[in-house]
């Protein structure tokens, strides 16, 4: 049970701690936004993860989610091979989430390979491989759809190029595996290519998704901004997370037309679950994009200023980062920084 901390004339937040660590994370950020008195009112929205239908989400609470716009989601298991649809999916199928942010920046007193690491991946969230839509053909043989829309392709390349316009980047890269699905991906790069045409300050390049996970790995420098259809994203946005530390330390957003949700996209990690040693960072990280992304910029900073203290300094470190600390050690240190 969260422990919430309420203001008039705030921002109401559709709360999903999640399972597994899920709450104990998602507390740390109820108590750092406490401290530093950030004005949002958390409505807890209570999952489903064990009904026998197929969504995670009752039909009355997702209509909450809706209404609220903007929700903070903490890590969710999802069963493999059967079971609910991804929570992750859900979401986004429900509230037309159609692009999915990621930024991956080096974090101060986290030592990676590479230094001063600063993309963004923005991938298509609706569409692709993850539609949803497979069947068996015949016994032993499986067909899962890839579906591709130009009105998918379009708002997310119009996205990338509004993301990169409003936040000075320099270019926009489109990934793709059109020498191979001539069509399906060859209509997500004609639809890029003609946003593209109406950015003319931004640079623009296309490259193979698998050409550009090598230049990736030996210089994540030669991008900025990288967008691409769903299955590329997904996989694409965790090697970027590996550059700077992992996915304890990547925020994510998933945007659509009237909602928002941003989360933790690391697991549920249940074999620590209820130790107090999971690391909060990943989620307080997207809890800050999701303050500026409220416009509140004033509370995104001064959290994010404490966080990227603490990590520098070291002394307060959990383990997964090489240090001793307890969840709760790290938040104290947190809001200590306040």
């Amino acid at each position: 049970m969260l422990r919430l901390c309420q203001r008039l004339s705030s921002t109401k937040i559709s709360a999903i701690p999640g399972d597994g660590i899920g709450p104990e994370v998602f507390q740390s950020v109820v108590d750092i936004f406490d401290a530093t008195q950030a004005p949002v009112i958390w409505d807890v929205i209570k999952l489903s993860t064990k009904m026998e239908g197929k969504d995670p989400i009752s039909p009355e609470e997702i209509e909450k989610v809706r209404a609220n716009k903007v929700g903070l989601k903490g890590p969710t298991t999802t069963p493999i091979g059967g079971g609910h649809v991804s929570m992750n999916v859900f979401l986004r199928r429900e509230l037309t989430l159609y692009a999915n942010v990621r930024p991956c920046v080096s974090v101060p007193g986290v030592k990676t390979l590479y230094d001063d690491v600063n993309l963004v991946t923005i991938r298509e969230n609706t569409e692709g491989e993850y539609s949803g839509k497979e069947h068996e053909v015949v016994p032993g043989v499986i067909e899962n759809l890839k579906i591709v829309s130009e009105k998918a392709c379009l708002r997310v390349a119009k996205y990338a190029f509004e993301y990169a316009a409003k936040y000075g980047r320099k270019k926009v890269s489109a990934f793709h595996k059109a020498s191979v699905m001539k069509m399906g991906d060859g209509l997500f790069l004609k639809k890029t290519r003609e946003v593209g045409k109406d950015y003319p300050m931004i640079g623009y390049e296309e490259r193979n998704v698998d050409t550009a996970c090598g230049m990736l790995v030996a210089n994540p420098h030669l991008f900025d901004v990288m967008v691409m259809p769903n299955l590329y994203g997904d996989i694409v946005s965790d090697v970027c997370a590996g550059l700077i530390g992992g996915l304890g330390l990547t925020p994510s957003g998933n945007i659509g037309e009237n909602n928002a949700i941003f989360e933790a996209v690391h697991g549920s990690a249940p074999d620590i679950a209820g130790k107090n040693l999971a690391n909060p960072t990943a989620l307080l990280l997207s809890s800050i994009m999701m303050l500026r992304h409220l416009n509140l910029f004033d509370h995104a900073d001064k959290i994010e200023k404490a966080v990227h203290g603490v990590l520098k300094d070291g002394v307060t470190k959990t383990r997964d980062l090489g240090g001793s600390a307890t969840t709760t050690e790290y938040t104290k240190a947190i809001i200590s920084r306040l």
